[in-house]
């Protein structure tokens, strides 16, 4: 298992690999996975200067794909859901609402709704940006002009926080 676990850290390492490792790290960090990818890409920046911008380029794209899975989940509990909900009233049982939500989260999801796609520019936020593209799949908003913002979103971040890191250090 460890030698698996090297030849696959060998096959991710940067100097190697480069643009590749850049577009796995941030597809999957853009997944409900809790990863970041901003280490990956000013490495590769810090290391071959001239691969900075090929290298927010490949991050935003790997990012926003993952930010699409991630909405395609939400949309596929969605189905799930309701496919169990109608299996329920069909079967004689009463039909719920689901469990009780708090009142901050009824106030959440009424602002995603209020702003729309426009709220996935927020998707690059740490902690709150993956399940941000879950539940706007979840609530069914639509795909392109949520990949749009998302992707707008993340290469801003990306954009700056290389820019920034390669500035200070």
């Amino acid at each position: 298992m460890t030698d698996l676990l090297h030849a696959l850290l060998a096959w991710l390492a940067i100097p190697q690999v480069g643009l590749g490792a850049v577009f796995a790290i941030a597809f999957v960090s853009a997944t409900l996975l809790p990863m970041g990818s901003e280490p990956a890409v000013f490495g590769l920046a810090k290391l071959q200067p001239e691969l900075f911008w090929p290298a927010v380029l490949v991050a935003t794209l790997g990012n926003t794909l993952g930010g699409a899975l991630t909405w395609w989940m939400g949309e596929g509990a969605r189905v799930a859901a309701d496919r169990l909900r109608h299996r329920h009233e069909a079967a004689g049982a009463a039909a719920t609402a689901g469990a009780p939500r708090s009142r901050a989260d009824q106030r959440a999801l009424q602002w995603l709704q209020r702003f729309g796609p426009k709220a996935c520019l927020l998707a690059w936020l740490p902690v709150v940006g993956d399940p941000l593209c879950a539940v706007a799949g979840w609530l069914r908003l639509p795909f392109w002009p949520c990949l749009g913002y998302m992707a707008v979103g993340k290469f801003a971040r990306y954009l700056t926080m290389t820019g920034f890191l390669l500035w200070v250090v």
